[in-house]
Parts: structure tokens; sequence; C-alpha cells
């Protein structure tokens, strides 16, 4: 059974900067596309970014271009978000997404709250 396990959130000031780390186990990471969610108080959950099996191509929510990046190490099982220029609408609860064809697990998420 697959698992993902996120950490790195805390808090932030608007204009700095986190990176949130997902650690994967009980399945194939590399054949996996990867993404990153998030979920504020009272909306829905979005997608943030995405990065598929290889050749790790990468797409981003119109929010977050140019300010997030998105990047994995197949060999650490791992997959990464980092958050540049955080803006207090950044605030949420971001989870781990994996996802190969029907199969997808979900991570538990991390709160992100980004104030002053």
């Amino acid at each position: 059974q697959g698992q993902l396990v996120e950490s790195g959130g805390g808090l932030a000031q608007p204009g700095g900067s986190l990176t949130l780390s997902c650690a994967a186990s009980g399945f194939t990471f590399s054949s996996y596309a990867m993404s990153w969610f998030r979920q504020a108080p009272g909306k829905e959950r979005e997608l943030v970014a995405t990065i598929t099996s290889p050749p790790h191509r990468t797409t981003y929510a119109d929010s977050v271009k140019g300010r997030f990046t998105i990047s994995r190490d197949n060999a650490k099982n791992t997959v990464y978000l980092q958050m540049n220029s955080l803006k207090p609408e950044d605030t949420a609860v971001y989870y781990c997404y994996a996802r190969l064809t029907y199969r997808y697990y979900w991570g538990q998420g991390t709160q992100v709250t980004v104030s002053s």
C-alpha cells in the first residue's frame, strides 16, 4: 500500500520562502506523476503543480506560476515544492498526490500559513 508523508510546512512572512517535501513509499515512485494540491479554509481543493514521470514535464496553476517550483528526486522517492514570494493567499493545507492511471495516493497534508 502506497504512502505519502509531507513535511516542511509552517509559518512564513509575506515575501518569504518555504520548501515542502513529500516522501513516498510502497509503490514505484518513478512511474507516477506527482502533484501538490492545496485547500484553504472554506474553499475547494485546488491543483497547484504537477511533475510527470520521465521526461518530468511540469505544470503550474496560474496563481503560483513564476513563484513555485516542483521537482522530484527519484533516487530518494521524494517530491518537493519550493515556494518563493509567498503571499497571504497561499495559506492552506498542502497535499501531496501520486497518480498512475487508476492508482492514486494522497498524503495527510501539511499546513502553510503566510502572515506577518
